[in-house]
């Protein structure tokens, strides 16, 4: 279901909101290269040769977009052996782009509920052409495939997982824009990796999804870290050990997820 379409119940995980504008910049050097695929620029990281593992992963942003921590992320999960590819549903209007600078998002001149609105839309209406012209053009009829998102993106690894027709499983980091329909329409394994203090998805809603999944008999792994909020995983600071140390595992542990499920 599209999430800029349905109002029939209240948020678990909340819409994006200030703690999603906050974040540092990560040092690397990103490798992959764009090209578009169904009309959506799309990063594409490949795994180096010999390493591949003949999967597809799937990846859905966050409110920054195509940002250097995001695509130093897909290229982490390429070197895992999965060719990744992600989708600028955006289309170049990151949220960051709409700030002062790195440590200012006050911009007055700012709507930035009618800039999650219009990029809802976008992204509602054309991820499922895209997700069809990856398989099309990417995957082999043994392929098999694993989907991510953080943030904005989570509700698009939750729809990947509902309809069953493409993915295996699937993960998200601290996510938004989730409702109990999300959790209650699994059909495919999902990996939670969420942060102990986060208002988009606070304790409160966190028990209430993971209630939900337990009644319903879904396979899930919740990973819960404290001392980090929302973003830790694509926007901490990376000077600090214990947020680089929890940004590299929460990708482990999403890494060893896929590498299970896939492998079945």
């Amino acid at each position: 279901m599209a999430i800029s379409d349905d109002t029939n119940n209240k948020w678990l995980a909340k819409p994006s909101g200030a703690c999603c504008l906050k974040g540092t910049i990560h040092k690397g050097e990103p490798r992959g290269v764009y090209k578009d695929i169904a009309g959506v620029e799309t990063y594409i990281s490949r795994p180096a040769t010999g390493t591949e593992n003949g999967r597809i992963l799937l990846y859905f942003p966050d409110v920054w977009g195509m940002f250097p921590n995001g695509l130093l992320v897909m290229d982490t999960f390429a070197d895992a052996g999965y060719l990744v590819l992600g989708l600028d549903y955006f289309r170049g209007d990151p949220v960051w782009k709409h700030r002062k600078n790195r440590h200012d998002h006050s911009n007055p001149n700012f709507d930035y509920e009618a800039w999650k609105k219009k990029h809802m839309a976008f992204a509602d209406k054309h991820i499922p052409g895209w997700v069809e012209e990856v398989k099309k053009e990417y995957g082999r009829p043994n392929t098999k495939y694993a989907c991510v998102g953080y943030c904005f993106g989570a509700p698009y690894v939750c729809d990947e997982l509902a309809h069953g027709k493409t993915v295996t499983a699937g993960a998200f980091g601290h996510p938004a824009f989730l409702k109990e329909h999300h959790f209650r329409n699994l059909t495919k394994p999902l990996f939670l990796s969420c942060s102990e203090t986060d208002h988009t998805f606070n304790t409160e809603s966190r028990r209430k999804a993971m209630e939900i999944m337990q009644m319903d008999n879904k396979i899930y792994q919740l990973q819960l870290f404290a001392g980090v909020e929302h973003g830790f995983a694509l926007r901490g600071n990376m000077d600090v050990p214990y947020e680089r140390y929890v940004k590299e595992q929460s990708l482990k542990g999403i890494v060893e997820w896929f590498d299970f499920w896939l492998s079945q």
